[in-house]
């Protein structure tokens, strides 16, 4: 999943979730080449297992309300006007006792937005215990509305919070490269601290590795920022000069760092968040129905294919064929051995950005997916399906 410039020589990217004592442990992001088998792949095929943990009864009418317009011109908000404004939204999360700390956000009805490895010490914990500290040093305990491992997001809830103030979403579809933007988060334990920075790259696919060296779960096509992300900020809002969120802090890169021998380095200056119109459906569902769906494109991929884009494997598993029966694939007319370049206007470099392009679309979208057969290009539209993550 190489961006321009990335090697996997050069850069070790990892997930600054939380802090964790006393072995600093941190996952890994690759934004270069990670090896992938087509056991992983078939994440782009079908569901998962769903995963909640619900403190009380879900509430099925939940809305955020409708995606704000994209604003015409920035407001003339500083930086302390913005962090004013959106720090007390912000809170601390402590986990098993402090084993583990990230950060996340309170939004309508009182629920607070995390990331999933943040509330899981890294999937090493599938039942933490979570202490919510607000941002003027009061803590509560926290449950788990619902999580989604594969778009690393999670939906807490605690108690008193409903009269705190919501940070107000914004449109990330009007993102671009150069706006203003200020990460809120607790980074290393030191709650309520904001960086600005900028907005260095947007669609970057970024794959959260897991903490025992296998296959990552989460893909995503990121906002990349210089805004200082460090252990801990993940889960904090990524947040566009009126305040609003833009994004959900979850990776960073570092070119030091070893998650081995649980050394780790600081921010670079590259800094990674979920898309918060991406997050927005999952945020609904989790709350509504304590689990999430994901676009599926009904296809195993060549994990092993060494050209530009991502190949459908020539057999899945157990011999049976790579494109799934009366799948979104098969109804396209794709075939085993097929490369696909682009999916919904994106450019496919592997198999992974291929998954970051199909789950960065809702269940269900119509898109246009170009590729090659045989040295020969071609287009064809594809109705994505929907799995349960």
């Amino acid at each position: 999943m190489a961006g321009p410039g990335f090697t996997a020589d050069s850069l070790s990217v990892e997930i600054p979730p939380r802090r964790r004592r006393p072995a600093h442990w941190r996952l890994a992001v690759a934004v270069s080449g990670l090896a992938l088998s087509c056991t992983i792949l078939g994440g782009v095929v079908g569901g998962y297992v769903a995963t909640r943990i619900a403190a009380g009864p879900l509430d099925q009418s939940y809305s955020l309300g409708p995606l704000p317009p994209a604003p015409a011109s920035a407001e003339d908000n500083s930086v302390a006007t913005v962090a004013a404004r959106d720090t007390p939204g912000v809170v601390m999360i402590k986990v098993d006792g402090g084993a583990g700390t990230g950060s996340g956000f309170i939004i309508s009805g009182g629920y607070i937005v995390t990331n999933n490895h943040v509330v899981t010490l890294d999937g090493e914990d599938q039942q933490a215990s979570l202490q919510i500290v607000l941002s003027n040093g009061d803590s509560v305990p926290g449950q788990v509305v619902g999580r989604d491992p594969f778009s690393d997001l999670a939906v807490l809830r605690a108690p008193g919070l409903a009269g705190l103030p919501a940070l107000p979403l914004g449109n990330s579809a009007s993102v671009a490269v150069g706006d203003p933007v200020l990460a809120i988060g607790s980074p290393l334990g030191l709650a309520g601290t904001v960086t600005s920075g900028i907005v260095s790259a947007v669609d970057r696919p970024v794959e959260p590795g897991s903490s025992g060296g296998g296959p990552p779960e989460a893909y995503f096509d990121a906002i990349q920022t210089d805004a200082s992300i460090n252990p801990g900020s993940s889960g904090g809002p990524l947040v566009n000069t009126r305040g609003q969120v833009i994004g959900v802090d979850a990776a960073l890169d570092t070119l030091g760092g070893d998650p081995l021998t649980g050394t780790q380095g600081g921010s670079i200056g590259l800094g990674f968040a979920i898309p918060i119109n991406q997050a927005r459906r999952v945020i609904v569902e989790l709350i509504r129905t304590g689990y999430a769906t994901h676009a599926v494109i009904g296809a195993n991929l060549n994990g092993s294919y060494s050209g530009t884009g991502a190949q459908i494997a020539t057999t899945g598993q157990s011999g049976q064929s790579a494109v799934s029966r009366d799948g979104p694939a098969a109804r396209a007319g794709l075939r085993p051995g097929d490369v696909i370049i682009r999916l919904g206007g994106l450019p496919v470099v592997n198999a992974s950005s291929l998954i970051d392009a199909v789950r960065s679309q809702p269940p269900g979208s119509r898109v246009e997916v170009t590729f090659v057969r045989q040295g020969a290009t071609m287009q064809t539209w594809v109705r994505l399906a929907s799995a349960r993550s």
